[in-house]
């Protein structure tokens, strides 16, 4: 009879305990969510995964379109001094959204590989996870669950009871706790395969970017030089192109002057309180292109090639493939790299007693002005900006304020 009692409490102490433990272990469950380290990688993966479908969103709205660009500049195809301005402005801005969308591509597929990295090792967790518990419920069901009511049953006292109890609770908070890893592994695996995809179709969407935006400035090109061919060779407007030429021949000039004039005085002023000036040692000048293929222009006087009219053509035009090197002729300083809407894009180079280059229609300028630069080092790339029909570096040289031949201090390679 007295054992039966014992019994019976004991079973009493087991349901008490039961829903004691119950209680406890939800608040310790919920406490390892909210503060378990994989909980808050989870909330930056998501984080993650918003900020790439963003940027993918960006990247679609980015894109140039030329139908729109075209219309735009519709107007000003009467007017070819502000055509010409206004649409080498767009070509700056698409050579500007390429080299954007590079290195997106560049910085994407560094994510992407970080991205594969967290899903390698999120898989191995995620496989030794399941590999622990797939034992864990091995060994409960070889031991069999009765076990534990057993071993609180044969308590010495309730002291005793009390330190098995314990035990218990820790086991099922034990077995609790894995389970709760494995679902946030599991689904951090799942965020990471989200992310790793979302990556990739930015990476694939970028590079049809660039093709797209490519195109795009081909077509644009081709259209400017047709249009400059157009305009020029149009008998209604042969008279007022050749009048616009000389005009702008003679605004290049003017500026060209003021700059020199500029470091004239410049120099002056450095002169005085100094007596350092920059003099040219008469070295030899290295070719100013990378990768020459002909004259498409020489320097002197020339038959036009669209108003079929005799000019005097300033320097040289060396034919070469866009974004080939243009190099400093000689050591000095840049006293301009500016665009024009003649020149376009270009460099003008002092090196000292009265004589400077000057590199025109770029595409890109790699100095900006007051950089001291050393003989064959890359100033700008070729292009065709400004008043031009085709890629070329037209290439001056200018002494004591007048042009003059460039072959007196560069050769053919």
């Amino acid at each position: 009879m007295k054992k039966k009692k014992i019994i019976s409490c004991c079973l009493v102490f087991v349901m008490l305990w039961a829903v004691f433990a119950s209680g406890v272990l939800k608040q310790r469950a919920s406490a390892v969510t909210m503060s378990s380290i994989t909980s808050d990688s989870i909330k930056q993966k998501e984080d993650q995964i918003d900020q790439a479908r963003k940027e993918k969103e960006n990247l679609q709205n980015s894109l140039s379109n030329l139908q729109n660009i075209k219309k735009e500049l519709e107007t000003q195809r009467t007017n070819l001094k502000n055509y010409v301005v206004q649409l080498d402005g767009k070509l700056q801005q698409i050579e500007q959204n390429i080299a954007e969308l590079k290195q997106k591509i560049a910085l994407k597929e560094d994510e992407i590989a970080v991205t594969e990295g967290q899903l390698a090792e999120a898989l191995e967790r995620e496989e030794n996870q399941k590999e622990a518990m797939i034992s864990r419920i091995r060994m409960v069901y070889e031991t069999g669950a009765p076990q534990m009511l057993d071993m609180l049953l044969k308590s010495a006292n309730f002291g005793d009871f009390l330190n098995k109890a314990d035990y218990v609770e820790r086991v099922i908070s034990y077995d609790q706790q894995m389970w709760q890893d494995f679902r946030l592994i599991r689904e951090y695996v799942e965020l990471c395969k989200e992310e790793l995809e979302l990556e990739k179709e930015i990476l694939d969407e970028a590079k049809a970017g660039v093709e797209e935006e490519q195109q795009t400035l081909e077509a644009l090109i081709a259209q400017k030089n047709q249009d400059i061919l157009n305009y020029e060779t149009d008998i209604n407007n042969k008279e007022k192109a050749i009048r616009e030429y000389e005009e702008e021949i003679q605004a290049e000039e003017e500026e060209i002057k003021a700059l020199e004039e500029m470091i004239a005085e410049e120099k002056k002023r450095i002169l005085a309180s100094s007596g350092v000036v920059l003099t040219y040692d008469g070295g030899a000048f290295k070719f100013p292109v990378a990768s020459y293929t002909r004259v498409s222009d020489d320097y002197g006087m020339r038959i036009h090639p669209t108003l079929h009219v005799e000019k005097f053509h300033n320097g040289v035009d060396l034919a070469s493939p866009k974004g080939t090197a243009i190099y400093a002729a000689y050591d000095g300083v840049v006293v301009a790299a500016t665009y024009s809407g003649t020149m376009g894009n270009y460099v003008m180079i002092d090196h000292g007693d009265g004589l400077y280059t000057i590199y025109m229609h770029a595409s890109a300028l790699y100095v900006e002005k007051d950089d001291i630069v050393v003989r064959g080092e890359t100033i700008a790339a070729v292009g065709s900006t400004g008043r031009s029909t085709g890629n070329h570096l037209h290439f001056s040289v200018r002494l004591n304020g007048t042009y003059i031949s460039p072959w007196n201090y560069i050769s053919k390679p």
